[in-house]
């Protein structure tokens, strides 16, 4: 896998658990669901700080989101279930009701670098 493919985990957090109640459209929620958490190496690798917004491609679509630092393993990066992963997963559901939504490719670059 080159240097800007990394492997889409996405699920739910308590973050986003515990804002819900205030709206799916509220800044605390939209923050959650908005962020994605890469590992500091790969960060390093990017050229990425906590908070740089980074373009997300995969297959089906593309996002504009922030990225932190976690303590996720390499290659991989996390997002939480909201708007932008469903930019990014997909409609197949292969009839089961819900769309592949673990470890799909995607591409990573900093927002802006190469307009």
């Amino acid at each position: 896998m080159s240097q800007s493919k990394f492997i889409l985990i996405t699920g739910r957090t308590t973050k986003q658990g515990t804002t819900i109640h205030v709206g799916k459209e509220s800044p605390e929620f939209v923050e959650e669901t908005s962020t994605v958490e890469m590992n500091e190496a790969d960060m390093k690798r990017k050229n990425l700080q906590d908070g740089d917004l980074i373009l997300v491609k995969s297959e089906y679509g593309r996002a504009i989101l922030k990225c932190k630092k976690s303590d996720i393993p390499e290659g991989l990066i996390f997002l939480a279930y909201g708007l932008p992963v469903s930019s990014l997963i997909g409609t197949d559901t292969q009839s089961i009701g819900m769309p592949d939504s673990k470890g799909l490719e995607v591409e990573i670059e900093k927002y802006g670098e190469n307009k």
